[in-house]
């Protein structure tokens, strides 16, 4: 019984030395992916995307309501066979502008999880990078964990950043400032 006891005294403290000598480490995967450099050029081919698709979207409503009004203003005059025509014309611009709705947005999500799919990879592969050439057994992205002691785990956002070529002086709530700026410039625009 104490030869029990003398291993299983002997494999917990060997357990407790090695679980001391995990590297733990935590990171900020949002702030890196939305300040990383790809990401501005990815959130303009967006933002081109849509715009072209919103254009392409009013002018055909515009077409909708220009043919809607003067449906109602001459449908007094027209023959039975002309009223009827003028209605399914009606209905297939109205078909058309749903389907372009669905379309275009499945469009606008694929061509976002393109644009997004190499940021992601990189900022992966870096984290993955940094954490493998510093020891860590596990790095946690603080917008998915609950707590985190900064005395046992290693913060390598900076580190992070630095790899990615994201400016020290480039924050989130900088880039949340600009994005508000070009979005009242593109309304005012308008």
């Amino acid at each position: 019984m104490k030869k029990i006891i003398t291993i299983i005294a002997i494999a917990l403290t060997g357990i407790a030395a090695n679980a001391q000598n995990l590297k733990f480490a935590h990171v900020n995967m949002q702030e890196l992916i939305q300040l990383m450099p790809e990401m501005d050029s990815a959130r303009v081919q967006s933002d081109a995307a849509a715009k072209d698709a919103q254009e392409t979207y009013q002018t055909m409503v515009q077409e909708f309501q220009t043919k809607y009004q003067q449906f109602q203003q001459k449908q007094s005059t027209w023959t039975p066979a002309v009223m009827e025509s003028k209605q399914k014309e009606l209905a297939e611009i109205e078909n058309r502008i749903n389907e372009f709705q669905q379309a275009i947005q499945q469009d606008l999500q694929q061509l976002q999880n393109q644009l997004m799919a190499p940021i992601y990879q990189k900022a992966q592969e870096t984290v993955n990078n940094i954490a493998k050439a510093s020891g860590y057994i596990y790095v946690f992205d603080v917008s998915s964990v609950l707590y985190v002691d900064n005395a046992q785990s290693t913060d390598i956002t900076k580190e992070a950043r630095t790899a990615l070529n994201i400016p020290e002086d480039r924050t989130l709530e900088a880039l949340q400032a600009e994005l508000q700026a070009r979005a009242q410039a593109a309304q005012q625009g308008m």
